[in-house]
């Protein structure tokens, strides 16, 4: 994964995690994310990005995640996905914020019946 790549992840599943107000468990699973990716940096640089305005942080990382994951390939976009909605499975729950989130987001990337597909088996 380059730097780009880890930083358009992380912010992925940081504003994910922030829809709802981010709690102890999910700052947990990011910063051990982080540390397997080896990514300190770049989980700065999203939760600065999360940081400079809260109320508008899943349109801006929107935006932003479009441009970079995007493009990618259609599994490297599921595999993006799948690796957050496990991440939210690892906390014992899923928001229906959360999921709307996740929807939206593959709706942008044309991938949503192939993350509904991933999501029911």
């Amino acid at each position: 994964m380059t730097s780009e790549e880890k930083k358009a992840f992380l912010l992925l599943k940081s504003v994910i995690f922030h829809y709802h107000g981010l709690d102890e468990d999910e700052q947990k699973i990011l910063d051990e994310t982080a540390q397997d990716l080896e990514a300190a940096d770049e989980l700065s640089w999203a939760n600065e990005f999360i940081s400079t305005d809260y109320i508008t942080a899943f349109d801006r990382a929107r935006e932003y995640l479009n441009s970079v994951i995007g493009p990618l390939d259609k599994d490297k976009r599921l595999m993006y996905l799948d690796m957050v909605w496990k991440a939210n499975n690892q906390k014992g729950y899923i928001t229906e914020m959360e999921a709307t989130a996740m929807l939206k987001l593959a709706k942008d990337w044309h991938i949503e019946g192939d993350l509904i597909a991933m999501i029911r088996k």
